[in-house]
């Protein structure tokens, strides 16, 4: 199991690397370590839970400083675990050589998640074609399992040339 706390790296995986292994692979090796995860994934804390081919789970708490100026959840919080699991639930259905970018999303929050809960962001591919991916999401409470947003996407999946 993977812990919020645990160590991070400001590193990337270079291109030439992401594109010499699956998308599967790629996640899988986040997930273990040997890969450095997303750098946003310290500063907005939460961190890759579990991986498995269409499906991804990010887990995180929101800290006191992703407040908007009412004092509640900013919503960017949301958008951000979300679009992290949808993509990456996607990039789990590409071979070597290909790679995937969110093209659009949308977030229907539900309700405010209180702070000190620790919620997963769960994405799962509906489809994964030659051009595009599709995804949705759910955030929800890791306790009680109450639901905190749902969401979607369409990913463009690209096959970048060597250079």
């Amino acid at each position: 199991m993977n812990k919020l706390n645990s160590k991070r790296s400001q590193d990337l995986l270079s291109m030439e690397g992401i594109l010499e292994i699956s998308g599967l692979e790629m996640m899988q090796g986040i997930l273990k370590g040997i890969y450095p995860p997303a750098p946003i994934s310290n500063i907005l804390n939460y961190t890759l839970y579990s991986v498995e081919k269409g499906k991804v789970v990010f887990r995180g708490a929101p800290k006191a400083d992703c407040r908007n100026p009412m004092g509640t959840l900013h919503g960017g919080w949301y958008g951000t675990l979300l679009d992290s699991a949808m993509a990456c639930a996607v990039m789990t259905t590409l071979p070597a050589g290909k790679i995937q970018t969110t093209l659009e999303f949308k977030v229907n929050i539900i309700r405010t998640i209180p702070m000190g809960v620790t919620v997963d962001a769960i994405g799962t591919v509906e489809h994964s074609g030659k051009s595009t991916g599709v995804a949705v999401g759910n955030l929800v409470d890791i306790k009680t399992g109450k639901l905190y947003a749902s969401s979607s996407t369409t990913c463009l999946i690209m096959t970048p040339k060597p250079k």
